[in-house]
């Protein structure tokens, strides 16, 4: 391989790596205690590259949200840009369930957004109209098209519904094994999630 393109591989690395923990610490600690000195040192980096790569605190934050965001719209996107005869009511149950199975996987999703949801300031608006609106929008065309005798409601609630009920056993996981016996990081568990609230959001 080239140096110049093994050096430039490498930098890609260094940078997705930073961003990796960069998600962790931030929905750990949130924006204002986390520290870019402790996402260097967990990602194994010298606090300058961080400055090289992103400039600011703040421009990581949002590669780090985008870095959630991307991985999130993957999964959605074959069930919301869907336009052609496959009934809506399986491709809300496709959302429903890949929403579930994504949020078990990255908790850090629903404690970032707690976080950043309570605040009016720059970073919550910047948050929903980047990231937020576009699968907002998508989601409440999807149960538009279902229609009455599916989803009915107004899209916030069932969005809000979905959200929270998806993601809450999963963002507190250590209380929920406590309090039901449950692992929620079990597979199985995470599948029976997944049923119920199949159950629950799409009739």
């Amino acid at each position: 391989m080239d140096p110049m393109q093994e050096r430039a591989q490498q930098r890609e690395k260094t940078r997705q790596r930073i961003v990796e923990v960069a998600v962790e610490v931030f929905a750990a600690k949130g924006f204002r205690a986390a520290s870019t000195r402790d996402i260097a040192a967990r990602a194994k980096v010298s606090q300058g590259l961080i400055t090289y790569h992103f400039g600011s605190k703040g421009e990581l934050w949002k590669a780090a949200m985008g870095r959630i965001f991307d991985d999130l719209r993957a999964g959605f996107r074959s069930a919301l840009d869907d336009d052609g005869p496959r009934d809506p009511a399986a491709r809300v149950r496709d959302v429903v369930k890949h929403y579930v199975r994504f949020v078990a996987a990255h908790p850090e999703l629903f404690r970032v957004m707690v976080e950043e949801g309570k605040r009016a300031d720059a970073r919550m608006r910047w948050l929903v109209d980047t990231h937020l609106k576009p699968l907002y929008a998508g989601f409440a065309r999807l149960l538009a098209a279902v229609g009455p005798d599916g989803a009915g409601e107004h899209p916030a609630h069932v969005y809000y519904a979905m959200a929270g009920a998806a993601s809450l056993m999963f963002a507190v996981a250590p209380e929920c094994q406590r309090l039901t016996g449950l692992d929620p990081r079990s597979p199985e568990v995470v599948e029976a999630h997944v049923e119920m609230l199949v159950r629950l959001l799409v009739r």
